[in-house]
């Protein structure tokens, strides 16, 4: 697996860093895990986000693991379509014969990478002070990495741009749900963010999402950001959704670039409260 980091200045200077040593004694800096969307690899949020500069300035590493897997050669169908397979890992764990050796995306982005991170010696504190965000399928993925029940208090924020927030209820989440999770539907609630905003019992927290007005796959009903809302309306309010609505705006990385600076700081606020 490949990932991407930013590291903010005040890290990259540290006298540790530039001697190519061990920053362990530097002073650490928060971690901000970053999920691409379909297709995407660890590269796209680094280079078409535009986001170095608000990172910087709260002081924070963003964290960009891939997609999926890569080179598993699990068969033709792995590699058949761009809404399954490589590229489109789903951030779910799989346990369909085959995929459930190396889809394992969830394990890798909330317990894997980060303590691969924390052994490095990196000068970023991924475990203790992390938080999630991501676009699309990444949207999804945040979402679900925040919420699972085994997870409370793993993140300090979430926040997600267009993201497949009813996938069992949609055309791209049932395709990866039964190729990663089988036939039997009552499984996939389990990884659906709108089923699990629906039993959320952690802390009571906000969630910001950006959705494009002019999106083609909301209006294609791949997304259904409202179903999320009303479903953590219906939960008692647990969970604050602050779901704004972007006139003019796609599903692009113009998009993400828009609005990036928001979410940068919106999680800036939460990892630096002690």
């Amino acid at each position: 697996m490949k990932f991407s980091i930013f590291f903010p200045p005040s890290l990259a200077h540290t006298p540790a860093y530039a001697a190519g040593a061990s920053a362990v004694s530097a002073p650490k800096v928060p971690a901000l895990y970053w999920l691409s969307g379909l297709t995407c690899t660890d590269d796209n949020f680094i280079q078409k986000a535009a986001a170095f500069r608000a990172a910087a300035a709260a002081n924070v590493a963003l964290i960009c693991p891939d997609t999926s897997p890569r080179g598993a050669n699990l068969g033709p169908e792995e590699k058949a379509s761009w809404d399954f397979g490589e590229g489109a890992g789903f951030y779910l764990t799989a346990t369909t014969p085959g995929y459930k050796e190396h889809y394992n995306m969830h394990d890798y982005v909330v317990h894997e990478l980060p303590a691969l991170i924390e052994a490095a010696g990196l000068g970023v504190d991924a475990v203790a002070k992390r938080s999630i965000f991501g676009h699309s399928m990444g949207g999804h993925g945040a979402l679900v990495a925040f919420l699972r029940p085994g997870n409370a208090g793993l993140f300090r924020s979430v926040s997600a741009f267009a993201p497949i927030a009813h996938p069992s209820q949609c055309d791209w989440g049932r395709k990866a749900f039964k190729g990663y999770l089988g036939d039997d539907q009552s499984k996939w609630s389990e990884w659906d963010a709108t089923e699990l905003v629906s039993s959320y019992a952690g802390p009571a927290t906000e969630v910001l999402i950006d959705q494009g007005a002019a999106d083609e796959f909301l209006h294609k009903g791949q997304l259904q950001p409202e179903h999320f809302v009303q479903a953590a309306e219906k939960a008692g309010g647990k969970v604050k959704v602050n779901l704004r609505s972007q006139e003019g705006y796609d599903h692009s990385y113009f998009f993400i670039q828009t609005f990036v600076e928001d979410h940068i700081k919106f999680h800036a606020e939460r990892l630096n409260k002690d």
